[in-house]
């Protein structure tokens, strides 16, 4: 199994602090998961220009085919201006109408606000339903009072980022088996 983490900022701490803590906790609880974190401030990603997605290059060819080739993605995304950032946005736009078909999608969320907290829900899963993405329907929601230092100090964030990582693997191995063994009905 695949997993890959998407860390869909150029800036702040945040989202990033929270991703490194998900990755330990999938690497630690499931060492047989293939996990890969992908953090877009360590990388230069074109802007999509309407291509194939196996037509760019360098960084935006290995960012695209990494989470094409994922059973599973992780998205950490912070709130800005009460939406999602741009360079998460071109990330979907880069990728095909069917890049989730067959892979389920977990997402955690950071604030500076609880009045954020529905944004998740009205820009994020409209544009990931439509992608064909099987959703973990929990989101781990993370405001900034629940951070000291690029530390998360909330307990029970700690504990949501834990389940949340369990019910993408669980997921991700049901829906697995349930495609093979409808895949195994068949003779050819």
């Amino acid at each position: 199994m695949k997993i890959v983490g998407l860390s869909g900022s150029i800036v702040g701490s945040k989202t990033r602090t929270a991703m490194d803590y998900t990755i330990k906790t999938l690497s630690e609880k499931y060492p047989d998961v293939e996990v890969t974190l992908i953090d877009l401030a360590e990388y230069s990603v074109q802007f999509s220009d309407g291509r194939d997605y196996r037509e760019y290059d360098g960084d935006t060819a290995y960012v695209t085919k990494t989470i094409m080739e994922a059973d599973a993605i992780i998205i950490g995304t912070p709130i800005f201006q009460s939406s999602i950032p741009a360079t998460l946005k071109n990330i979907f736009d880069l990728l095909p109408v069917n890049a989730f078909r067959d892979k389920i999608v977990s997402m955690l969320v950071t604030a500076g606000t609880s009045k954020h907290y529905l944004i998740p829900e009205l820009h994020l899963k409209p544009i990931l339903a439509y992608m064909k993405a099987q959703m973990v329907q929990t989101y781990v929601f993370i405001e900034e009072q629940d951070f000291q230092r690029k530390e998360i100090v909330n307990d029970d964030v700690l504990f949501r980022i834990e389940r949340l990582v369990e019910d993408t693997v669980v997921l991700t191995e049901t829906f697995t088996n349930i495609r093979e063994q409808n895949e195994a009905k068949y003779d050819f």
